[in-house]
Order: C-alpha cells, then structure tokens, then sequence
C-alpha cells in the first residue's frame, strides 16, 4: 500500500483543482451520487477556487481527504455564511480524525474570512453523517424550536419557465 501521511489541512491552490476534482468525484461515486467525472470538475475548480468565494481544504500526502467551502453574504450576519458543500475522507481513513480535522479548519477558516455561520446539508437517511455532525455541536433546530430544517431544492436549467 501507498504510504500516506495525514497533515493539518492545507488550502488547496488552483494548481490543486485535479486532485480535489479526484477526490469529489470518488465521493460521489461511493454514494452512487451523479458526477460529471473529473476531468469536468477540475475545470470549474480551477475557475471556482481562483474566485476566493470557493474553499477547498485538503488533508493528507498525498491528499486523502477534502472540504469544500462556499461563501456567500448574507442579511442576517456581518460577515459571510459558509456552506460545507462537500467533507470527504477516503474509506479506509475513516474513524481516525481526518473528518474532524477537516472540520474544525473548515469551521476556522469561515471565522477568518469574518464568517458567523457554517451550513451543512446532510441526507437525512445518513445517519453516520447526521451523528458526526452533531457530536461536533451541529443541530438540525433553531433555538427554541423542536420541528427539523428542511432543505428544499429545485434545478432550474431543465425547469419549465
């Protein structure tokens, strides 16, 4: 087997949009989740990353693990909103604190970008990820409130107008 070396997590560079396009991509294909494959990943990677609203956090030489952060404004808060769009860790590099790792830089890096907010969406049917989540201090509730978040989605390009 490959020898690895798992490090603090590290911003990936536009040069790196391969690699974390790689890593994305296995994510998806783990879940059976659509992907446009690599090739097409790296390409609005490179454009996305260059753009600073887009994060990506790698772990690992060579990388074994990514979090891909968005930034957007947002009325509510001072600072940007962070959405982790993505935590990945290759599967035989679980249960060793990569995800966590990953994690609490993603979670540093939206406090120094000025950020008050990270937002993640999980499947609710996975449960692993739900329970990771909230043993980091994550909930699914406003305060005060009992009913779950919802998130709703709708894909325009194919919508009738």
């Amino acid at each position: 087997m490959e020898q690895r070396s798992v490090v603090t997590p590290r911003v990936a560079t536009e040069a790196e949009a391969a690699t974390v396009a790689r890593l994305l991509d296995a994510f998806n294909r783990e879940y059976s989740t659509p992907t446009p494959g690599p090739a097409i990943l790296a390409t609005r990677l490179r454009r996305l990353l260059a753009g600073g609203e887009v994060i990506a956090l790698l772990a690992g030489v060579p990388a074994v693990a990514v979090a891909l952060l968005t930034l957007r404004p947002n009325v509510w808060y001072d600072g940007p909103v962070a959405l982790l769009d993505e935590l990945y860790v290759a599967p035989e590099l679980r249960g060793q604190g990569v995800g966590s790792t990953l994690l609490m830089a993603a979670e540093a890096m939206t406090r120094e970008r000025g950020g008050e907010l990270l937002e993640i969406n999980v499947d609710g049917d996975d449960m692993g990820a739900r329970r990771f989540y909230e043993r980091h201090g994550y909930t699914n509730t406003e305060p005060g409130q009992d009913q779950p978040l919802l998130y709703y989605y709708r894909e325009l390009r194919d919508a009738p107008i």
